[in-house]
């Protein structure tokens, strides 16, 4: 029981210090070519293009696709791990944004 009260703290510090970072997608790109966030950020896409976009990462263990997300719209991913990835959009090949998570 000592152990819990003991990580108890560490863990609702790592939760409670968690930050929500958005990105755009306009004109076929993203705002920012590069983000580093701390595990347990959230990165939020939103959609201000006039076409659907499908945000996807292949790196493990920061592997996700996010599936089509209409112009307008907003999705979200939480990156729990440290790493560095090359997150794209399916449908657009030249639109990628550069995560590291430390």
């Amino acid at each position: 029981m000592k152990r819990l009260f003991l990580i108890l703290p560490f863990i609702i510090t790592q939760f409670a210090s968690a930050k929500d970072h958005t990105i755009t997608q306009k004109g076929k790109a993203f705002s920012e070519s590069e983000i580093t966030l701390a595990p347990g950020d959230n990165l939020i896409f939103k959609n201000d293009d006039d076409t659907s976009h499908n945000v996807f990462s292949s790196v493990e263990p920061m592997k996700f696709n996010l599936g089509i997300q209409k112009p307008g719209s907003e999705a979200a991913h939480k990156f729990d791990s440290a790493g560095v990835a090359e997150l794209r959009c399916a449908i657009h090949p030249k639109m990628k944004i550069k995560v590291t998570v430390k």
